[in-house]
């Protein structure tokens, strides 16, 4: 079904799109490349929520260079869109250019779109196809796609650990068991994200930045504290600038109108053991346009994550080092009765950082 040339073009999509990594947010990743009679006459990708998406910048590039594009094959990473949000259809956009044929990686799970811009472009004449390297267009826009068809984020636990499982002495003192690439990388996938989520223990113990600070960014992702009492300071760093959420269970008036004094927003989602509703929390999220949640937290709320299945994906930094059973693991999980009730990863990707070793694995 698909050529050489096809696959070609769209690998040269997916690396447009990536450029988009850190800034398309709220809005999926997405790479075009325009192709006529062999030859490439546009190239595009998403920058930014409310700017022109892959396809008229594309269609723009080629304008610009003074190339033809009617006739010509549009490979987009993300099926083209055909409704009015920030912008206009990338589906008019496209049949006013006059492009013959649209091949698109995936359908977009938005139903607002979820096969209609394809529709229409056949509707008017246009040969269509997707499917092609849908598995990286997928990869790539993970969390756009939760948020689309689980109305949840995409939530990424990392967590820094000794060889023995440790992340954090008796005390409390944790920095720094892995080295400084280690640290550099976990920034980059802070980065992607759109949210950094945390708990209060880790906001009193090291009263993090949580923000990104080892890389280039074109945005700072939210700071999400879950907090049932709402006992986060107004002098927590966190708090000094940018999107801060703090989730809590008790509605303690005094503490949140200090909390949005300081320019954070305030949520209360109980549970029924008085406690914050973390699957509550994550729709919520989804509702204000996170598409993927990187959470680093102390261990408490990363084994609350994982019993309550909210976890999909483990980031997990391991160093060459012993620390000893006094100190504190990774999760806070129940005893097994049976080896049988294990819960089963799958290895997604293991390699070195640096001196320490990095593994991707998922639930």
């Amino acid at each position: 079904m698909f050529s050489a040339a096809d696959h070609g073009y769209m690998a040269r999509a997916l690396q447009l799109a990536e450029r988009g990594l850190y800034s398309t947010s709220p809005n999926p990743r997405v790479g075009c490349v325009l192709v006529r009679d062999a030859v490439v006459v546009g190239e595009g990708w998403h920058q930014r929520a409310g700017e022109a998406h892959a396809e008229v910048r594309a269609l723009q590039a080629a304008a610009a260079d003074g190339m033809a594009v009617r006739g010509a094959t549009a490979y987009v990473t993300l099926e083209p869109c055909n409704h009015h949000g920030r912008t206009p259809p990338c589906v008019d956009a496209l049949l006013a250019a006059g492009v013959a044929r649209v091949v698109a990686a995936m359908e977009d799970p938005n139903p607002l779109v979820a096969g209609q811009g394809l529709a229409r472009l056949r509707a008017a004449g246009v040969e269509t196809a997707s499917g092609l390297l849908a598995n990286e267009a997928r990869e790539l826009n993970i969390g756009f796609v939760s948020r689309m068809t689980r109305g949840r984020p995409w939530l990424r636990l990392k967590a820094a650990a000794s060889l023995d499982g440790r992340t954090a002495l008796a005390s409390g003192e944790s920095q720094w068991i892995t080295g400084a690439e280690a640290r550099c990388d976990g920034h980059r996938w802070r980065a992607r994200a759109c949210a950094i989520l945390t708990g209060f223990g880790t906001v009193r113990d090291d009263d993090p930045q949580l923000n990104v600070r080892d890389i280039e960014t074109p945005r700072q992702p939210w700071r999400v504290v879950i907090d049932s009492r709402l006992e986060t300071p107004p002098t927590a760093r966190l708090l000094d600038g940018g999107q801060v959420l703090v989730i809590g269970a008790e509605d303690h008036a005094a503490r949140a109108d200090a909390l949005r004094a300081r320019g954070a927003d305030v949520l209360i989602l109980p549970n029924a053991a008085g406690k914050v509703d973390l699957s509550a929390a994550l729709q919520a999220l989804a509702q204000r346009g996170i598409n993927e949640v990187h959470a680093e937290a102390g261990f408490r709320l990363n084994g609350s994550l994982l019993r309550e299945n909210l976890v999909d994906e483990l980031l997990l930094y391991l160093a060459p080092c012993l620390i000893g059973e006094a100190a504190l693991g990774l999760f806070n999980l129940p005893a097994l009765a049976a080896l049988a009730d294990k819960r089963q990863l799958q290895w997604r990707d293991v390699r070195p950082v640096g001196a320490d070793l990095r593994i991707i694995a998922r639930l």
